[in-house]
Parts: C-alpha cells; sequence; structure tokens
C-alpha cells in the first residue's frame, strides 16, 4: 500500500516524518544510549511546542502530548527543530490499535511484565499501566522520547515507569511476559532484525509477542506475515485518516513463531 503525503510543504518537520515513515530508507534516528534526564529545558521546550490532547485517536481515555496543526513546528521548516526528529511526537495508527485493545481486554496484561518496544510517546505502555501491567519497559531509542512519556505519564496521572533509550535488540534478552511494537516495521532492514529478536524471545521465554501495524508495505510484505494470527482490526478515525493519507485501519496481529 502507497502512502501519499496530504500537504503542500513536505520540508515541513510533519512532512519529513512522514516521508521517513513510508520510505524504504533507514530510519531517521541513529541507536543512542541508554537513560534518559528529565531535563529542565527540555521540559519546557515540549511544553511549549507541544499540545495536550486526547481526540481524534481510538484511545481518547489517554492524554498525550502531541505536534497538531495549532503547534508551530507542524509548518516550520525541519532544521529549525533543535532536536532529533520527533517521532514521539505523533500517536502511530499500530500504537493506536495496540493502545485500544490493551484498553479494551485489561486480561492480557492484569499483574505481567510488559515490554513496549519502540514506545514513542508511550500510549501503549500507558494502556498496559491503566489495564493493570505489574512492570514496564518503554523502549525508545531517543533520549527526547523518554522526556516526552515521562511527561505523558504525568498528565494521565501515572507514576512514570522505566524508560530505556538505548538500542534493545544489541542487549541480552530479557524474560518479559508479553512484547507490544507498533508501527516498527517501516523499513525492510529493520524488520528482520525485529522480526529476529522477536522470535528468540518467543522461544526462549515463551514471550507473547503483538503487533500493531496499518498494513505498511514492509510490513505487509515480510515473511512474518507467515507467523501471524489476526487479534482485532479497528477503523481508524477520520483525524488520523487525515494525517494518514491511504491508511484506514489498523490491525493488532499475534506473533506465533
Amino acid at each position: 500500500m502507497a502512502w501519499s503525503l496530504g500537504w503542500k510543504a513536505p520540508r515541513t518537520r510533519r512532512g519529513l516524518l512522514l516521508q521517513a515513515v513510508r520510505s524504504s530508507g533507514l530510519p531517521l534516528f541513529p541507536w543512542r544510549g541508554a537513560g534518559h534526564v528529565l531535563d529542565p529545558e527540555v521540559k519546557a521546550f515540549l511544553e511549549e511546542n507541544t499540545e495536550v490532547t486526547s481526540s481524534g485517536s481510538l484511545t481518547p481515555e489517554i492524554q498525550l502530548r502531541l505536534l497538531t496543526p495549532r503547534c508551530k513546528f507542524w509548518w516550520e521548516r525541519a532544521d529549525r527543530w533543535p532536536h532529533s526528529d520527533p517521532y514521539w511526537a505523533v500517536y502511530w495508527p499500530g500504537g493506536q490499535a495496540l493502545s485500544r485493545y490493551l484498553l479494551d481486554n485489561p486480561d492480557v496484561v492484569r499483574g505481567k511484565s510488559v515490554l513496549d518496544l519502540g514506545s514513542g510517546c508511550g500510549a501503549t505502555a500507558i494502556a498496559a499501566r491503566m489495564s493493570g501491567a505489574s512492570r514496564i519497559l518503554a523502549n525508545d531509542i531517543d533520549p527526547i522520547a523518554g522526556v516526552a512519556i515521562t511527561l505523558n505519564c504525568e498528565l494521565n496521572q501515572l507514576k512514570p515507569f522505566s524508560i530505556l533509550t538505548k538500542n534493545i535488540l544489541n542487549l541480552e534478552q530479557e524474560n518479559w511476559d508479553l512484547v507490544v511494537l507498533g508501527d516498527m516495521f517501516y523499513d525492510e532492514s529493520l524488520a528482520d532484525s525485529l522480526h529476529q529478536w522477536l522470535k528468540n524471545c518467543s522461544q526462549t521465554y515463551g514471550t507473547r509477542v503483538l503487533i500493531g501495524d496499518p498494513g505498511r508495505p514492509q510490513f505487509s510484505g515480510h515473511s512474518i506475515q507467515h507467523q501471524l494470527s489476526k487479534v482485532v482490526e479497528y477503523v481508524l478515525p477520520e483525524p488520523t485518516r487525515q494525517e494518514n493519507n491511504g491508511l484506514t485501519t489498523s490491525t493488532v496481529w499475534d506473533f506465533q513463531p
């Protein structure tokens, strides 16, 4: 499925993000070191340049700080944004589907340990905490995402959970009851690495793996499709459709290697 842009200024930060996700090129972010610090200047910058919203997604129960058309950097040139490209500032369709599923089916996570891989804004990890997960790790390669996730926890009156901003695919695997990942199959090389890592995790520890994706070609055309079982498919709200031209639904898949 091709993904086309819907605005007249593709050189804006938002436009570049969509170009990156629809392409088959390398990820925008280099892999970063571990740990995040809630730097007061970064915190103030994010609070000033994002909008708190709970509308237009599959999970109106969750408030998030996102980059919206009412934010100046939605329209600014990319080089004016002072940090790494803000994937975390968009609530992507795969993450929306996963979050909706966990909120509607709390037994999936209640009392369990959950790894949210490629956490972004942290919505799926937040949904897991709201549904009673006992231990959560939100993993994202961007340290700024760690700050955003912490702020989003506070927005939803949740105690911040553990956050790791390091390439977890290069670390020794831990025993998790559940691994969730949304919108991560946007690059062929990354998809191959994820497939192998998830297979090892499942076969070593019996970990359940849930994947959220709206049908991007790098996912729908990948060999992982032979090891997936559809759990649920959601029709995306109109605002999300408008922001993701060509995408109308998002699906949660159970990975069964």
